[in-house]
């Protein structure tokens, strides 16, 4: 065959080879640019929010994600606003608080304050005659519910600034908790990261201590699926998925008991509304002016489960809690009355919204058979909770 034929046949082959090595390149650039743009990339920003008495100055940060809109502040951990559509895509906010700073400031430092928002420490929920007592030592917390210990006392994690700075997705807090602060021992450092994907506020708690401490956290936001503002929450059809409860005494505090919800108005099990029960002849609805007890979650903590779900009828909002926590607080606001003024000056009038805390067990570091609340030295405390909306 003549050479020149067949070198020019090679220099179209090479030509050609090129051509195709171009073409593939450049569609697999175009994957990974259509992939990178079609993911849920969510937009974080932060703005000034106030300041404090002393003249420290806070921020909120605001994450979106197409329709939904979370607004939390380095304040507390507060989240401020929770922004998500219902079945006909309007959005409104669901999650009751004060339209400033000072709102939150002035509730978190008065009697009786009702924790909005708020990230809850060093202990979320009560200490029995607010003592404990760790390696042989006795431990005495501030007293700020009849003679027990309520959310950390008057000024736990949710009246502190904490360290904030913008991370992929959200939004991650810092916080050192000094040896001795509100009688708790150990240097703790504290670190929460709140991201929003597809729906899903997720929330990442994670802390060391360099001496044994006792921890419980929780964020205590108080939700209204039909938007803050807009009546009560008693037609919410709730679901938890416990088979079990911790029944109080007078003061709330946990008998030590884990009693079947079987034939009681704690039975959860299956889609209820809030008001079914809610007015039942029942002690422990007395003893709590409605609900507000912890319930053992089947799932026993550990690994990312379905702990609860929330659905408000009129907006088809679905609000699914999901948690690595043993137990969850379910408070359906029943000191609410009327007398604090929220956002847009609306009156939050009695059980406009309702919590659902994720946590241990409360007064476990009284209670050995709970699960243990302790944290050492080279341990770390982690748990995740996520608050998934969709519409039905």
């Amino acid at each position: 065959m003549d050479r020149g034929y067949c070198m020019l046949n090679l220099t179209i082959v090479k030509g050609i080879s090129m051509i195709m090595a171009r073409t593939i390149s450049m569609t697999m650039l175009c994957i990974a640019l259509y992939a990178t743009a079609t993911e849920a990339k969510t937009k974080v920003t932060t703005q000034p929010f106030g300041k404090m008495p002393d003249g420290t100055s806070v921020d909120v940060y605001t994450l979106a994600d197409g329709p939904v809109e979370a607004r939390i502040t380095n304040y507390g951990g507060i989240i401020v606003s929770l922004k998500v559509p219902d079945k006909k895509g309007t959005a409104a906010d669901v999650v009751l608080g004060f339209d400033n700073l000072d709102g939150y400031v002035a509730n978190n430092n008065q009697k009786g304050g009702a924790f909005f928002g708020a990230l809850i420490g060093r202990y979320a929920n009560r200490i029995a005659n607010a003592s404990f007592t760790l390696d042989g030592k006795k431990y005495s917390v501030p007293q700020n519910d009849g003679p027990n210990s309520l959310h950390g006392g008057p000024h736990g994690f949710n009246n502190v600034v904490w360290k904030g700075k913008a991370i992929n997705n959200g939004v991650e807090f810092t916080y050192l908790s000094k040896d001795g602060e509100a009688g708790y021992p150990g240097n703790l450092t504290v670190v929460v990261r709140y991201t929003l994907a597809k729906g899903d506020l997720r929330i990442d708690y994670s802390a060391t201590t360099d001496k044994n401490t006792v921890l419980n956290l929780t964020n205590h936001s108080y939700f209204n699926l039909a938007g803050q503002g807009h009546g009560n929450i008693l037609n919410h059809q709730l679901t938890l998925h416990a088979s079990r409860f911790t029944p109080v005494d007078s003061t709330l505090i946990p008998t030590g008991e884990l009693k079947s919800v079987d034939s009681t108005p704690f039975d959860f099990r299956k889609s209820t509304a809030i008001g079914e029960r809610i007015e039942a002849n029942d002690d422990q609805l007395r003893t709590g002016h409605g609900y507000d007890h912890n319930w053992v979650l089947d799932s026993a903590g550990g690994k990312l489960a379905e702990a609860a779900e929330a659905y408000e009828p009129s907006s088809g909002r679905l609000l699914r809690v999901l948690t690595t926590q043993p137990g969850i607080q379910f408070y359906s606001g029943n000191f609410l009355d009327g007398s604090i003024k929220g956002k847009g000056g609306v009156a939050y009038e009695h059980r406009s919204g309702l919590c659902l805390e994720t946590q241990h067990f409360p007064d476990s570091p009284n209670k050995s058979s709970f699960p243990s609340t302790e944290l050492k030295p080279g341990g770390r405390f982690h748990s995740v909770t996520v608050f998934s909306f969709s519409t039905r």
